[in-house]
């Protein structure tokens, strides 16, 4: 499950960064309903993802609502990234 999770927040994270990309005319608005579409499917598989591998692992809550707060965060799911390969090297 913890892959699969590693794996939504990264996909997760880059459509945050697309949608950003729209904001500021890099991509054009004719695809804003498309990726906020895309986006928010992988803001709600995030959502639960973390709250099953949070219970399964045994995390803090806050240590949950950081993992939750860096989906809002631009470029925070690379230190997330970071921090659940650890999480996968302890589970071995």
């Amino acid at each position: 499950m913890l892959k699969l999770f590693r794996i939504s927040s990264l996909l997760e994270g880059l459509s945050y960064l697309v949608i950003l990309g729209v904001t500021v005319q890099l991509i054009p608005r004719d695809h804003v309903f498309t990726l906020g579409m895309i986006h928010g499917g992988l803001f709600m598989l995030y959502f639960v993802l973390s709250l099953v591998v949070s219970h399964q692992r045994g995390w803090p809550v806050w240590r949950w609502l950081l993992v939750l707060l860096a989906a809002i965060v631009p470029f925070a799911f690379i230190p997330v990234e970071l921090f659940l390969q650890k999480e996968m090297r302890k589970a071995g």
